[in-house]
């Protein structure tokens, strides 16, 4: 198993990195670091599974081996989970990190955006207009909404040397990102490259994110699969809002990871999500490299529903944040009944089409399939993705 460090504010406390405690770890944490007696986590003795959650500390306590000043560990307060639309009954988050309703049918929430042949987002749609299949069978549309609502984020950025000179313009294409962005939003950072780092914890407070993407210094390698599957499982345990997002930037391919790809991209899926947007800044990048990265980042976002962004230049980047921005508040929440019941287990192929003849030809960018999760107290919503 392996060890990566995660560091809470850097500029507060010295960092001791990658410095393993024998018998402080049995089994490899993506998120991990040494911790004082009063925090020391210790997973049990387990063969690892890449598909499943790992057991790991939580990352809103301090586990620097020395407190930071003014940074005491405290106790997770309990938040209630989010009311349906009308104030329905609650939705409930089970171990998976999925949300689900105790109700008595097999139910599966999509996100998707709508783009017409010119790429613009649509949202004038009505439910009639959508058609969805699962495993190529014809399903029961519940309902088709269109609300801006508030999502649970994590921004992940490359901190490797090759980013060095990029950074500036990077930063404050993320804070553009998140000024257009529902202020409602909650959002963590994570500096990464052959380590990934929580630089900030979920906060809908620029000033404390902006102060989180500061904290970088460009060195090191490309740790990618690694962040991304350690950021899905941050989502999946303290993001409480039900639509889930991660962006990552980036310039290189993955050179420094544990987990494959396919690998990564299966943690996000049996995750239930997030939805996963990127933007590579390859074109600096020589050929073959740039081929790996784009790879990589197309199947990362296309897998989960997400938009794969490559600019040109740093000059464009503000322009694509932006759209990136106004495609996760336009999205679409179709919720349909699954025929196939969710005690069968099992990934489940996702197949959503929009006529509406006033727009012409339209494209859906929604999940390609979901990891189906037996509810053992009764059925549930599926959220399929965020």
């Amino acid at each position: 198993m392996f060890l990566m460090t995660l560091a809470k504010p850097r500029s507060f406390a010295p960092i001791l990195l990658a410095v393993a405690i024998a018998g402080c770890f049995s089994a490899r944490g993506l998120f991990g670091q040494n911790q004082p007696p009063s925090t020391q986590f210790t997973t049990p003795a387990i063969a690892w599974n890449p598909t499943q959650p790992e057991i790991q500390p939580p990352l809103n306590v301090d586990r620097d081996p020395v407190p930071s000043p003014g940074q005491p560990a405290a106790a997770a307060t309990p938040v209630p989970p989010p009311l349906t639309k009308g104030g329905a009954a609650p939705l409930e988050k089970n171990q998976n990190g999925m949300y689900v309703y105790r109700t008595n049918v097999d139910e599966v929430l999509l996100n998707c955006t709508v783009i017409d042949k010119a790429g613009r987002i649509v949202t004038d749609l009505k439910p009639d207009d959508f058609r969805v299949w699962e495993d190529g069978v014809p399903e029961h549309i519940n309902s088709v909404e269109h609300d801006d609502l508030p999502v649970s984020m994590g921004i992940l950025i490359d901190n490797s040397g090759s980013m060095r000179d990029k950074r500036a313009a990077v930063n404050e294409a993320a804070m553009n990102f998140l000024k257009d962005s529902n202020p409602a939003d909650r959002s963590f950072i994570v500096n990464f490259s052959d380590r990934a780092y929580l630089d900030q914890g979920f906060t809908s407070s620029l000033v404390s994110l902006g102060h989180g993407l500061s904290r970088f210094d460009s060195r090191g390698t490309t740790a990618l699969y690694d962040a991304v599957a350690a950021s899905a499982d941050e989502l999946a345990r303290n993001g409480k809002r039900r639509s889930q997002v991660l962006l990552i930037v980036t310039d290189g391919a993955d050179n420094a990871s544990e987990l494959t790809l396919q690998q990564a991209v299966r943690r996000v899926q049996n995750l239930g999500g997030p939805v996963v947007y990127s933007i590579g800044l390859d074109y600096d990048v020589p050929r073959e490299e740039a081929s790996q990265a784009r790879s990589a980042l197309e199947t990362l976002s296309g897998d989960t529903g997400g938009i794969a962004y490559f600019p040109s230049s740093l000059a464009n980047i503000n322009r694509i944040a932006a759209e990136m921005a106004n495609a996760i508040r336009e999205q679409y929440v179709i919720d349909y009944h699954s025929s196939k019941p969710f005690s069968e287990g099992g990934y489940r192929t996702v197949h959503v089409e929009v006529s509406a003849p006033h727009h012409g030809r339209l494209f859906v960018r929604t999940i390609r399939g979901y990891y189906a999760k037996q509810n053992n107290q009764s059925p549930g919503v599926q959220q399929a993705a965020r």
